[in-house]
């Protein structure tokens, strides 16, 4: 130890004399978690082309490194796969500085839009969920929420210590999962917060991954144009909210109730442009070493649902890339139940007919079938969803079956279930339809008295409610209707009633055997 600090105390005398201040990114700072086992990245700026030393206070390893001609540096330190608190100690000549009380341990980036968004106090049970948050080896840090038409190099954001007074904010999922996380293998978890409500996937995607494609290029151009008219949709803007503040007055005057304010029009919304957040949320955090992604958004890519098959594993890919970790583990949720439910007929009786195509199903279906990318992983939540409310408030169960997916997959836990039945294949026998599923664990399994959310078409392709039953790890559906079927649904709906598990009670994917449309009605 002494010749270490010899070595340190030399290093800051003699080397070249530098004036800069050395200044390191937000996410690389005081109460941090550095990712175990790994060659982390540490890097900032300083004098321009002078010599930077870093010091860990967990090895006598010497990492020394270079600043370039506009004072950037980085180097990779290696950390153990455990330890106590730690510091860092950076010098460039005469200036050093030293990070404090980090933990070494599991890092993951929580992102999406307002269901990652949403804080534990608005959450079920959260003054109980905010008192019992004394987790001191559970960092957090939350991304400032901002968009940039160019990267950034930076955000505005420190590491806490997970604790009541500092949970209350922070993203409900994002703690739930990391807690169950923590309690399982009982090691330091680093949560990045990086969420932005109501934001498309285009706009946490890199420019280049957009323009570069046929497809996705449409939404560049698209934001290009609405970018350009920008100044004509804000007098129109302007204008209606000085009509507005008009009839607020003269409402006020007579004793009426108030107008609502205007919304701001999507066109002025830059959140939702292209790329906008991945620069100003996303690239200031690379190359930070991390274990993995939660992810949790596409309500806003609804209307674009097809499209949606091709950019979400683009962004995937996107992140991957950049991160140069890897094809890291990224694990999704999937769209809850809401919105239209089951009308009612001019009689008052609710309406059976099977509900017509619309996007929320086709975006669930983009989201199944970007499991097939490596290391992806899908939480089913079509059975904790609020009919009335986007953002449903049972958020522990959405962490906690995230959880799953990184105890089974990235911690050694093979006995857990981590998946609920996937679809598999369709075998036609006579009048009925016989539905084949991965995951179904030790067998299917129905909460309450029969299984709903099955529809059936023949040939006609006009779907009706079928009748449905559990055979092994199969199940029959049929109907009175149909006499020969060539394809089924399941949980094909904005919102419906879907109660098919396996036996460790994971929910059923909603799916589709055939192709029929691509459309909504």
């Amino acid at each position: 130890m002494f010749s270490k600090m010899l070595w340190f105390t030399t290093f800051i005398l003699f080397a070249s004399i530098a004036n800069a201040e050395i200044k390191l990114p937000a996410i690389i700072s005081d109460n941090m978690v550095l990712q175990a086992d790994f060659n982390a990245p540490i890097w900032g700026i300083a004098a321009p082309e002078n010599k930077i030393a870093v010091n860990c206070s967990w090895d006598d390893e010497k990492y020394i490194t270079d600043a370039d001609a506009n004072g950037k540096w980085m180097i990779r330190i290696k950390t153990p796969k455990s330890s106590g608190i730690c510091n860092i100690t950076i010098a460039c000549g005469q200036e050093s500085r030293t990070i404090k009380n980090i933990l070494i341990g599991q890092v993951w980036l929580c992102s999406g839009q307002s269901n990652m968004q949403w804080p534990v106090k608005d959450s079920k049970d959260a003054e109980k969920e905010i008192l019992e948050a004394n987790w001191p080896d559970i960092r957090l840090f939350t991304v400032q929420r901002k968009s940039s038409p160019i990267p950034l190099e930076d955000t505005i954001g420190k590491w806490v210590i997970c604790s009541p007074e500092n949970v209350s904010e922070f993203s409900a999922v994002g703690y739930f999962f990391g807690r169950e996380i923590h309690k399982k293998i009982n090691a330091p978890l680093g949560l990045i917060n990086a969420s932005f409500g109501g934001t498309p996937a285009q706009s946490w995607t890199r420019k280049e991954i957009l323009t570069e494609d046929i497809d996705l290029n449409w939404y560049w151009q698209r934001d290009k144009k609405i970018l350009a008219d920008k100044e004509k949709f804000q007098i129109e803007y302007d204008q209606r909210i000085k009509e507005w503040e008009k009839a607020k007055e003269a409402a006020k005057d007579a004793g009426k109730e108030l107008p609502k304010q205007p919304r701001l029009p999507n066109e002025l919304n830059d959140k939702n442009r292209s790329s906008m957040l991945y620069n100003a949320m996303i690239h200031p955090l690379i190359p930070f070493a991390i274990k993995g992604v939660i992810w949790y958004q596409a309500e806003s890519n609804v209307g674009d649902a097809v499209l949606y098959r091709k950019l979400f594993p683009a962004m995937i890919k996107n992140w991957r890339e950049d991160f140069n970790q890897g094809d890291f583990p990224f694990y999704y949720v999937q769209l809850a139940g809401f919105g239209k439910h089951m009308k009612k007929t001019s009689l008052g009786k609710p309406d059976l007919t099977v509900p017509p195509d619309s996007n929320r199903p086709l975006l669930r279906e983009a989201q199944l079938k970007t499991l097939s990318l490596p290391n992806t992983g899908m939480v089913v939540t079509i059975d904790i969803g609020d009919v009335n409310n986007i953002h449903p408030k049972n958020k522990q169960d959405v962490g906690k079956r995230l959880a799953l997916w990184a105890l089974a997959k990235d911690y050694g836990f093979m006995d857990i279930v981590y998946s609920g039945p996937l679809y598999k294949n369709i075998k036609i026998e006579g009048d009925k339809a016989r539905i084949s599923f991965e995951h179904t664990c030790s067998g299917l399994m129905v909460k309450g008295d029969s299984i709903k959310g099955f529809a059936i078409a023949g040939a006609d392709k006009k779907f009706v409610w079928a009748n449905a039953k559990i055979d092994g790890d199969t199940v029959l559906v049929w109907s009175e209707q149909v006499k020969k079927p060539v394809a089924v649904r399941y949980g094909w709906a904005d919102w419906i009633d879907c109660n098919l598990y396996n036996k460790a009670g994971l929910p059923t994917s909603p799916f589709r055997t055939d192709e029929f449309s691509n459309m909504a009605e």
